[in-house]
């Protein structure tokens, strides 16, 4: 698996180039995509740590079919449980779900640059633009290296439409998600006591 560090390093220059200031957001702004649950299926997380409480996320296979299938193959077997939230940038994302390296309670030096068993999955790229609630895929510099780990968006960030495949938006916790313990901008959002995804179930 090529290294999803890639993804945040560059990114986050993005970030400290055009300031925190543009990618501030009004409380209680909804998702672009909108919080309507569509056909499903339905990502549930349970937050633990500092902060507590469930994330919905509506998955969105009509953009993203083989990236909607890996997540919900990897929920369902219950390979995110326990991974935490190992980058998280203050108004711009929450990065989670490395399988290989992420586990909470274990070493997570190298948190951000695993995946999973499985392959990984072809760009999926469309037109839906990141706004504040949008889930993204991480990825390396190759276009094709998406395999476990995704991003939710505390605001909108443009720079990444066309270029990193939309997954689904939350419907239900962005209060929970505004809340999950930031990282050191000094250490490239990298979070020293990260909080966790306890558990992720799929519902339709």
């Amino acid at each position: 698996m090529s290294d999803n560090q890639v993804f945040i390093g560059s990114i986050a220059a993005v970030v400290a180039a055009l300031g925190f200031a543009g990618f501030l957001y009004a409380q209680g702004a909804k998702s672009s995509y909108g919080d309507e649950d569509g056909p499903g299926p339905n990502l549930v997380i349970e937050v633990a740590g500092a902060v507590q409480g469930s994330v919905v996320i509506d998955l969105l296979p009509d953009l993203a079919p083989k990236h909607v299938a890996q997540i919900t193959e990897l929920a369902r077997t219950g390979a995110y449980d326990g991974i935490v939230f190992h980058r998280v940038i203050d108004g711009f994302m929450a990065q989670t779900g490395d399988v290989e390296h992420g586990r909470f309670g274990t070493d997570l030096s190298l948190a951000g640059t695993g995946g999973s068993g499985l392959p990984d999955i072809p760009a999926e790229f469309s037109d839906v633009a990141f706004k504040r609630g949008i889930v993204g895929m991480a990825r390396s510099n190759n276009p094709d290296s998406a395999n476990s780990q995704f991003f939710i968006m505390f605001a909108p960030g443009d720079f990444l439409n066309g270029k990193y495949t939309v997954v689904g938006h939350v419907i239900s916790g962005m209060e929970v998600v505004d809340a999950i313990t930031r990282g050191e901008p000094d250490r490239n959002g990298a979070v020293a006591e990260p909080d966790r995804m306890a558990r992720v179930t799929v519902a339709q």
